[in-house]
């Protein structure tokens, strides 16, 4: 490689941490990675920080390579011909190749009285928010939890468990992602917990006040907290920025993750979209999508021609309360098959999961790391400090 290659990374999860690491790992390549926080979110446990079993948080000095250059701040447009990436502070950077991680939040409820009344647990901010509004409601009144999916299962049970009275509106299925034979050691764990759960094709939700959720069949149920966990959106940098997405406001790739539109931008995580090759919003894939973006851009660098990206999927593992959980296992394109594991056991191996998660980005800071202790003086060695760039009051979103 000749001379020194930037590379920005926007968005400091799963996905661009993986990939900031593997990039900072060659010589001749500088990274920086633009984040709206200063700590890294482990969405997998956001569920956790809302009873307090968790912080759902880790130091970016333990996940990020010490050779990593950390901004505080928000990226508000990308500028592909001049190469920059625009900050809400006021500052820019600029870049040879960029990583766009950019992440997944709650997404729009489209339904009444919902974006007013209605929590989320899908970010740091929605969860502390959440945390507050129950810190501040008796812990004997009604909680509601719209949505069956991984994250409302497990919001819904980690609650019951802890004591509170929750009612699951699923919508058409509990738990849609998962075999039917699957659901049910999901349904009597839920039924143990003491868990309402509300299915079938009319309940579906059509207005959510301050102190009832409506459903489609004219129920009304009592809701003194309501936990919308029923989709996800991605932020709206691509398409502000002039790049192509799809319906969904996720970045268009080619199956090596690269941008249809420049071949100096690369998605890694749940951003991004190879319309071909679709791939599941998770943690799961983001851990493999960060490394893939990474080999892209490294190949690039090197004059070489980029290898199609490989998904591998195990199943999905979920957690629900912190004594039994269920593991889905699925075959590797993500196709769920009857097996499973529950009880005890199945929220033995959703610990273990997460743990082997934050493991991975430990050892990739690590080996990113090594690089800057046998540096030749362009590399400083220590913990990475970040720059806190002013964001002005209003303008955060995932990065």
């Amino acid at each position: 490689m000749n001379g020194n290659v930037q590379v920005v990374v926007v968005g400091g999860g799963y996905g661009g941490v993986t990939a900031a690491n593997r990039l900072a790992r060659r010589d001749g390549v500088s990274v920086t990675l633009v984040n709206p926080r200063p700590e890294f979110v482990s969405r997998i446990r956001l569920h956790q920080m809302v009873t307090g079993s968790d912080d759902a948080l880790e130091g970016y000095g333990e996940v990020l390579g010490k050779n990593v250059r950390l901004v505080v701040d928000t990226a508000t447009r990308i500028d592909p011909a001049g190469r920059q990436v625009s900050l809400a502070g006021g500052d820019t950077v600029s870049y040879d190749y960029l990583v766009y991680a950019v992440g997944s939040g709650a997404s729009d409820p489209r339904v009444p009285g919902a974006a007013e009344f209605a929590h989320s647990v899908s970010d740091l901010e929605g969860a502390e928010r959440l945390r507050t509004a129950l810190a501040a409601t008796p812990a004997s009144a009604p909680v509601t939890v719209v949505g069956a999916g991984p994250t409302g299962l497990e919001t819904a049970a980690e609650l019951a468990e802890g004591g509170r009275k929750v009612t699951l509106v699923c919508g058409h299925v509990l738990g849609p992602s998962l075999h039917a034979r699957v659901r049910r050691p999901v349904a009597r764990r839920l039924a143990k917990l003491g868990v309402t759960v509300l299915e079938g094709a009319h309940a579906q939700v059509t207005e959510v006040t301050q102190d009832v959720v409506r459903l489609e069949d004219g129920r009304e149920v009592p809701s003194a907290v309501t936990i919308w966990t029923a989709g996800f959106r991605v932020p709206d940098l691509a398409a502000r920025s002039g790049l192509r997405t799809n319906a969904e406001g996720r970045l268009v790739t080619d199956t090596t993750l690269t941008s249809v539109d420049d071949e100096r931008i690369v998605a890694a995580g749940d951003a991004g979209v190879m319309p071909d090759h679709p791939f599941r919003m998770s943690c799961q894939a983001a851990v493999q999508l960060g490394p893939a973006a990474a080999a892209t851009i490294l190949h690039r660098i090197a004059g070489k021609r980029p290898a199609p990206v490989r998904m591998f999927f195990a199943g999905q593992c979920l957690s629900l309360g912190r004594n039994a959980g269920v593991t889905q296992f699925s075959y590797p394109n993500d196709k769920v098959n009857s097996l499973s594991i529950s009880g005890r056991t199945g929220a033995g191996v959703k610990e273990i999961a997460c743990r082997f998660t934050l493991n991975k980005l430990l050892s990739g800071a690590r080996k990113a790391s090594s690089r800057a202790v046998r540096g030749d003086g362009t590399d400083r060695p220590g913990t990475p400090q970040p720059e806190h760039h002013t964001t002005p009051s209003g303008s955060r979103r995932s990065a």
